[in-house]
């Protein structure tokens, strides 16, 4: 059963597709889940509003002026990444009851999405939602990095088990990579407007200090003992 969210605190989110199956097949895919990322992070109802998001600064652009209500921020993302199966958030909520409704919002509308697209029905997500509260310290240092390598997975697969041989391949894969937070973090506005970084940049020393740091995380993190063992998608 996930916590009981209080604002203020951080919270590391995760989903996965039913029966571990795919929820992003292209980029039209990923794109229209990282600007669902923006559209539903409100306590307003969803606007009837067209926006544009094939390219990366779009993100949260409406393609022509309206009128709406000031957005009412349900939560601060500070980090997050897509996988082909699943997703990882690492959140702030402003209210109480803020993650319930973000994450309610995000999966049935991405959902609503998927399967009109591709003429299916039925359960996209496999249950509700994972929900787990950053209560330590050293839980709080691990996870950040912890989300943005796991695109790593898909090409170095070893960097689990720390045997990564070329260090130089392995940031180049990862700044290719465009479905996370990764790149903003290193200065290069990606999907900017989705996230608010200014806490983690803060930790991290800014962009230089994040790029060191992200680098002597995973030339020394044992995943099986770390604080974030709990957190991962088995």
């Amino acid at each position: 059963m996930n916590p009981k969210t209080v604002s203020g605190k951080i919270y590391h989110l995760l989903n996965r597709g039913v029966d571990k199956r795919k929820i992003f097949l292209d980029k039209e895919d990923h794109l229209r889940f990282i600007h669902d990322l923006f559209e539903f992070n409100d306590a307003n109802p969803v606007a009837d509003v067209l926006y544009t998001f094939t390219n990366t600064l779009d993100i949260g652009r409406p393609k022509v002026r309206v009128e709406r209500e000031p957005r009412k921020i349900l939560v601060d993302i500070l980090a997050f990444v897509l996988m082909p199966n699943h997703y990882h958030l690492l959140v702030v909520p402003r209210q109480d009851s803020a993650v319930s409704l973000f994450m309610k919002k995000l999966n049935m509308g991405y959902a609503k999405y998927f399967n009109e697209k591709y003429d299916r029905s039925g359960a996209l997500f496999q249950g509700k939602y994972k929900c787990v509260a950053i209560e330590r310290d050293a839980h709080f240092i691990y996870i950040p990095y912890y989300i943005h390598l796991n695109p790593l997975d898909l090409k170095f697969p070893e960097w689990r088990k720390r045997k990564i041989n070329n260090y130089k391949k392995v940031f180049e894969y990862l700044e290719s990579y465009r479905w996370s937070s990764h790149l903003d973090y290193l200065g290069k506005n990606n999907f900017p407007s989705v996230t608010n970084r200014k806490l983690l940049s803060e930790y991290f020393g800014g962009e230089n200090g994040y790029r060191d740091r992200i680098l002597e995380w995973l030339k020394e993190i044992d995943l099986e003992e770390s604080e974030i063992k709990s957190c991962l998608l088995e």
